[in-house]
């Protein structure tokens, strides 16, 4: 454990950053894309949210494999994510 802190005591004295991926980088499933596209106010309140709600939402729906689960994902959080609401709250 100690060799640990001693580790972390030393890149932070290097001053090292952790490139993390940007909101953009993310995948957009294509039924989350279309209904973004079919409902503006959907779109807007999206855009509005903070970068990592926005990222757990794109994790959350690309996780599913089927095209069906996915929909059904984007249904049951639309009225969350029109309150400006992240996928926990």
């Amino acid at each position: 454990m100690k060799a640990y802190i001693h580790q972390a005591i030393e890149v932070e004295k290097a001053g090292l950053k952790v490139n993390f991926k940007k909101t953009a980088d993310f995948h957009m499933p294509e039924e989350f894309q279309h209904k973004l596209d079919q409902i503006p106010a959907l779109k807007a309140a999206f855009e509005a949210l903070t970068p990592g709600r926005q990222r757990g939402y794109l994790l959350y729906f690309s996780a599913a494999k089927q095209s069906k689960t996915r929909e059904s994902r984007i249904e049951k959080y639309l009225p969350q994510i029109l309150n400006g609401k992240g996928l926990d709250d």
